[in-house]
């Protein structure tokens, strides 16, 4: 019985986890929200990842791969001291989000 109450607890703290962090990535954003462009196909998954990993190594993130995740970028960072963390963005903005 008390394995069962644990295992439910586990479950619904992983499942809000995952709704923080993509509500974070999916709350509107303040202020004018402009965009155009022209499309020519669509990106696959990997295309995509691979594209927001260069766009956060620009902006000076030392990252070693990214993916999308609960409609956030999630990235795996370096450490100074060693190691890595998971960080993760705002698909649109590249701001650092904290879920």
């Amino acid at each position: 019985m008390l394995i069962r109450i644990l295992a439910v607890l586990a479950i619904a703290v992983a499942f809000t986890s995952t709704a923080q962090a993509s509500a974070s990535c999916y709350a509107a954003r303040p202020g004018v929200h402009v965009s155009f462009g022209f499309s020519v196909g669509k990106f696959t998954e990997e295309e995509r990842d691979r594209f927001n990993l260069m766009q956060l190594r620009q902006m000076g993130v030392d990252a070693t791969r990214a993916e999308m995740w609960g409609g956030c970028i999630r990235a795996f960072v370096r450490k100074p001291g060693g190691g890595e963390e998971m960080q993760f963005f705002h698909p649109d903005s590249f701001e650092r989000v904290t879920p």
